[in-house]
């Protein structure tokens, strides 16, 4: 069964992909082609993770564009939007305090994907002015624009100054980066879905909400959509899939991990010993709680902490876990991961899952 959503639904800007739709987060080191692909062959949008540069966009682009055309669910470009050919039905991340949209560009031309997601302005969303203006006219407007936010403020900050074709609203359950103070998905969205209603009444072009944050079954994502999202992001489900590069004690951890509220803490240290800086003011990391988080509360120096940090990479597989030192981000729903499944199985499944929901309670309304 699947449950259809309104008129506006994402599925008419990328049409190889199912209601409700799913989304692979851009996870910096994590989000490569492999997973971006294997999550748009199963009906969804996969992300890939230009990281703190875009150095080598090119180059990931280019693999995209080949590992769509492998395997028994080949997505070529043609196949998934006939009318748009050239666009690739994968997206692209930029951490935006970081990245070089001069770099960028050039590869965007090239390879124009469907969409470009941009998080975390170095002194506040006007900077993204600039990056949509010219990635729209790059690839001649046919790049959505996506833009993270993580409250209300930030969504009106970004229709004054962006008007992007998605906001991704990440509530504060989400691993990885984001607002070191937030609301979850469960009030943030509807309020964000209210507040744009009061702000573009009339709007003929909607802009659409997809949520994130805690999100890592159907279930997840049936809620979303009942909040007011068109659409859903999961980043900590996909961490436990083989697309995923990461480290093999990195994932078991996840699978290890539960009690998510409890076992992983938002926090500045996990940047600090691996020396990245110029993350704004207002961001932190969740990750699972370790020594090097333990040890920096109960007062052991940032410097100090850092020499363990690089003596604990030595240790490999083995340096992760509650024991352990090395960074392990993770959402509050980790303790909803169970096994390790192929990204598309998981997009596919989850999706099953969410209809079956939406279509029960769709059922019981009219009753």
């Amino acid at each position: 069964m699947a449950f259809h959503q309104s008129a506006s639904s994402l599925d008419k800007d990328y049409p190889w992909t199912s209601s409700p739709l799913i989304s692979s987060a851009p996870m910096a080191k994590v989000a490569k082609p492999e997973l971006a692909v294997a999550v748009s062959k199963g009906g969804g949008l996969g992300f890939i993770a230009a990281g703190y540069t875009s150095d080598n966009l090119e180059d990931l682009l280019e693999e995209a564009t080949q590992l769509l055309k492998k395997g028994d669910n080949t997505l070529t470009p043609a196949q998934a939007n006939p009318a748009d050919p050239t666009i690739l039905p994968v997206g692209v991340g930029f951490i935006t305090w970081s990245a070089s949209l001069k770099t960028a560009i050039p590869a965007l031309r090239k390879y124009p994907p469907c969409a470009v997601w941009l998080f975390a302005p170095p002194t506040g969303f006007h900077d993204l002015a600039t990056w949509t203006t010219e990635i729209r006219a790059a690839t001649s407007q046919r790049t959505k624009i996506w833009v993270q936010i993580g409250s209300v403020a930030d969504a009106v900050e970004v229709v004054t100054h962006v008007a992007p074709d998605v906001l991704v609203v990440q509530g504060c359950d989400a691993g990885g980066h984001s607002l070191a103070r937030g609301a979850s998905i469960v009030s943030l969205v509807p309020e964000v879905h209210d507040k744009l209603r009061e702000l573009r009444p009339k709007a003929r072009n909607p802009i659409r909400l997809v949520a994130t944050g805690g999100i890592s079954d159907g279930r997840g994502v049936a809620a979303a959509i009942m909040l007011g999202a068109e659409g859903c992001v999961l980043g900590t489900r996909f961490l436990a899939s083989p697309e995923s590069l990461i480290a093999e004690g990195y994932q078991k951890e996840v699978l290890r991990a539960s009690d998510g509220g409890v076992s992983t803490v938002r926090t500045t240290i996990y940047d600090k010993v691996r020396d990245i800086h110029g993350w704004p003011d207002s961001y932190d990391g969740r990750g699972l709680i370790n020594r090097t988080y333990t040890e920096a509360v109960d007062g052991l120096g940032e410097d100090e902490n850092r020499e363990l940090y690089l003596e604990e990479l030595e240790k490999g597989d083995r340096g992760y876990g509650p024991e352990g030192r090395l960074t392990t981000y993770a959402g509050t729903g980790v303790g909803l991961v169970k096994r390790v499944m192929p990204a598309r199985e998981i997009v596919i499944s989850i999706r099953e899952e969410a209809n079956q929901i939406l279509g029960k309670a769709l059922h019981r309304s009219k009753l």
